[in-house]
């Protein structure tokens, strides 16, 4: 894992009113970002939160959600045309670059990509020219933009039956 302190590949920078993680060199596709950590949520063990926006927890599995860990992983935004994905591996969940990325760009990923809860959205307003306006569970996402994830891998198995047959 990656520490705040001292990361040759990460940074945090302001952004639009928030924070954000911006790449401090290239990072290829394909290449592994940065190890999720935090500890372990069921669905009712998440705290109320007052803004949808200050959500810290991922969810990795059906009521399963890693809490927020204090490092980057907390601070990569969303975006409804992202640079990356979580990869979900045996050795648990990584964000991986799914296209280069520029040293200086804010590394971003779509969080409808893991979610599965009917549970939390959030207004989206990440300035892509494809905002969907609403962040909401991956069954929600056009047919194409789903089949998209899926073949970039970052597409977890609990999201997998949502894909058209």
């Amino acid at each position: 894992m990656y520490s705040l302190k001292n990361s040759d590949l990460l940074t945090i920078r302001p952004t639009n009113g928030n924070e954000g993680v911006f790449a401090r060199r290239k990072i290829l596709k394909g290449e592994t970002i940065i190890q999720f950590s935090g500890k372990l949520f069921r669905n009712e063990e998440i705290p109320p939160l007052k803004n949808p926006e200050d959500d810290r927890y991922i969810q990795i599995g059906p009521n399963q959600y890693l809490g927020p860990s204090g490092d980057f992983d907390d601070y990569f935004n969303h975006s409804c045309d992202p640079n990356a994905g979580v990869s979900f591996r045996r050795e648990g969940e990584f964000l991986m670059a799914i296209r280069d990325i520029a040293q200086g760009e804010e590394i971003t990923w779509d969080y409808s990509t893991t979610m599965d809860e009917d549970d939390w959205e959030m207004d989206c307003a990440c300035g892509s020219a494809i905002c969907r306006k609403r962040v909401r569970d991956f069954k929600y996402l056009p047919d194409e933009l789903k089949k998209k994830y899926a073949a970039f891998g970052i597409v977890p198995d609990y999201n997998l039956r949502y894909l058209e047959k």
